[in-house]
C-alpha cells in the first residue's frame, strides 16, 4: 500500500516553502502554490481565491502553509488598519485554509500551518506578529478537537531561520538562527507523523 499523499503546499516559494515543498517531493505528490507563480494561484486574503483553488485540485491529502504575512512597526505608532495586515493574512489567512479546506480533505488527512518564535519571544516592533501567531496557535489547539474523519492540525512554528539572518538577524537581537533542514522536519513531522493539536517548535 502507497504511502504518496497528495499535497497542497502554499507559499512554496518563500524562503522556507521552497525547502518544505522541495523534501515532501521527495516522497509525496507536491502542488506548489503562491499567489502569483507556481502549479496555482492561491491569495490566502481572498475566501474567493481559496474556494477555487480547493475546486480545481480536488480531494487533497495534506496542507501544508507557508504563506501569511504581518506588520512590523512601532508600537507607539501602530493603526488598526496596519494591524489588520496579519489579522488578513497569516491569520484569517490561514485559518481560512482549514475553515474551508476540511471538506476537501481526505479521510485522515492534515494541515499544517506556519507561525514563528515571536509568538513566545517578541523583538522591538513585533506586536502584529506576536498577537496573530498566538491566535493560529489558539485556533490549532481547538480545531484540533473538533475536525472530523480523522484529520488532524498543527502548527510549525519556527525560530529566525539562517536564510533569514542575514537580512533580518539585527531585529532579532541575541537570537541563535536555526538550520533550514531542521526546521524542514518539524513540516515532515506534521505531515507523516501522527501529532495533532501540536505547536511544533523549532528554536
Amino acid at each position: 500500500m502507497s504511502n504518496k499523499k497528495k499535497i497542497l503546499v502554499i507559499g512554496a516559494f518563500g524562503n522556507i516553502g521552497k525547502y518544505v515543498a522541495e523534501v515532501l517531493s521527495k516522497k509525496h505528490e507536491v502542488i506548489k502554490a503562491a499567489r502569483k507563480s507556481g502549479d496555482i494561484n492561491i491569495d490566502i486574503t481572498s475566501v474567493d481565491s481559496i474556494k477555487e483553488a480547493y475546486k480545481k485540485l480536488g480531494k487533497l491529502d495534506a496542507v501544508v502553509s507557508c504563506a501569511g504575512e504581518t506588520f512590523f512597526g512601532d508600537f507607539e505608532t501602530v493603526t488598526e488598519e496596519q494591524f489588520y495586515k496579519g489579522i488578513k493574512s497569516k491569520m484569517m489567512g490561514q485559518i481560512n485554509l482549514v475553515l474551508i479546506g476540511k471538506d476537501y480533505i481526505s479521510e485522515n488527512g492534515s494541515f499544517t500551518l506556519t507561525t514563528g518564535i515571536l509568538s513566545e519571544d517578541p523583538v522591538k516592533g513585533s506586536v502584529n506578529s506576536t498577537t496573530v501567531n498566538n491566535a493560529v496557535h489558539g485556533f490549532v489547539l481547538s480545531a484540533s478537537k473538533e475536525l472530523k474523519k480523522g484529520l488532524r492540525i498543527n502548527a510549525v512554528c519556527p525560530g529566525l531561520v539562517e536564510v533569514s539572518a542575514e537580512k533580518l538577524g539585527a531585529y532579532f537581537p541575541g537570537h541563535v538562527p536555526v538550520p533550514m533542514n531542521r526546521v524542514v522536519q518539524g513540516y515532515v513531522k506534521s505531515v507523516d507523523g501522527i501529532c495533532t493539536g501540536e505547536v511544533i517548535k523549532i528554536y
